[in-house]
């Protein structure tokens, strides 16, 4: 049974007394003032809270999210080796966060205006990449490698067309590094196509296609700017199907459904053309003979009219036959069909 004692102390005329509760307890003391805790009860903190989209749950595992953090990583030290020997401060490159967005929310978060390099990741790509290299830091390229050394001012403007093939050797430098970074996972040549110094103009590809956008910090000296890396997710689908890359849908509509589609799909194949050709047996023909052929001359093959035809549907052998005629137009008699040959139909 806890036993409760009530002390108070001299007061002056008009003041309330003092009074506290004493008890033995080790929970808590209260006094006029609110409860104070004195004992070993636990003390709940509200810790750092995430936001969560549940209309767009994240594209990235955590497993992912591990490999591209070590993958950028290499990027951004790589970059950090290779400016050491051009530039004389020591300029610093840290990945802040790697977040699948789509390509109007990475166009809306660019300055105004900007200084963002387009480039194709292969040959005949039709959906390029973006670095934004930042306006500060590009400045600091621009001064840095032109021989220049004291404080900088940056202005607010674009790049002249002298200041963006200046700064295009950094960018072309960081498209080496992640071709080399993604090599393992997925083969990529970019290569600059285009510059835009207005963020609304970047209009390459649909606002709501995903990107995977890359944040790198930049801080040397006195100028902290932010680098921004933007590959379309259509191009990384390897990396992130797994392995295997095999894609599993599930089949739409009822049976009757996919039946009649199953249908309209055959129909559209027989309706395909393919070019069919009929070629003679190899043979052989002196080389003074070939070299005196002119037009109008006659080649003498030494075949007989019933001699075996090879016959080609779309440059693949596929059936053998004899050269013959249907009504008033020459025509061939397939004799045999040749099955098992790499390339043909059957395979």
């Amino acid at each position: 049974m806890e036993e409760t004692a009530v002390t108070g102390s001299t007061v002056q005329e008009g003041e309330a007394p003092e009074v506290r509760a004493v008890t033995d307890s080790p929970v808590a003391e209260v006094d006029a003032n609110g409860l104070e805790s004195t004992g070993n009860a636990p003390s709940w903190e509200a810790g750092p809270t995430r936001p969560y989209d549940f209309q767009q749950p994240s594209r990235i595992s955590k497993a992912q999210q591990r490999s591209l953090r070590a993958l950028y990583g290499l990027v951004t030290k790589g970059m950090e080796g290779w400016f050491a020997g051009r530039v004389r401060e020591s300029i610093s490159m840290e990945l802040d966060s790697v977040d699948p967005l789509t390509f109007g929310e990475f166009t809306l978060g660019l300055p105004s205006p900007c200084a963002s390099y387009i480039l194709s990741l292969a040959e005949g790509d039709q959906t390029p990449a973006v670095i934004e290299i930042g306006r500060d830091f590009a400045f600091f390229i621009v001064d840095r490698l032109l021989g220049g050394g004291g404080a900088l001012d940056t202005p607010v403007r674009p790049l002249t067309l002298v200041e963006r093939a200046v700064v295009q050797i950094v960018v072309e430098r960081l498209a080496h590094q992640l071709r080399e970074a993604w090599h393992d996972y997925v083969p990529m040549d970019p290569r600059v196509v285009g510059f835009e110094a207005i963020p609304e103009m970047l209009q390459m590809t649909n606002p709501d296609d995903p990107v995977l956008v890359a944040r790198v910090l930049v801080s040397v000296g006195d100028v902290a700017s932010t680098v921004f890396i933007c590959l379309p997710f259509p191009a990384l689908e390897k990396f992130f199907s797994g392995v295997s890359g095999r894609r599993l849908t599930t089949p739409r509509g009822t049976p009757g459904e996919r039946r009649e589609e199953e249908g309209r799909l055959l129909e559209h194949i027989r309706r395909a053309g393919l070019t069919v050709s009929v070629h003679l047996p190899t043979f052989s023909v002196p080389l003074g003979v070939l070299s005196e052929l002119k037009k109008g001359d006659f080649l003498a093959t030494g075949f007989t009219p019933d001699a075996e035809l090879e016959v080609r549907v779309a440059g693949v052998p596929r059936y053998t036959g004899r050269a013959g005629r249907e009504g008033d137009q020459r025509a061939v008699r397939i004799t045999d069909e040749r099955s098992g040959v790499p390339g043909s139909l059957d395979h």
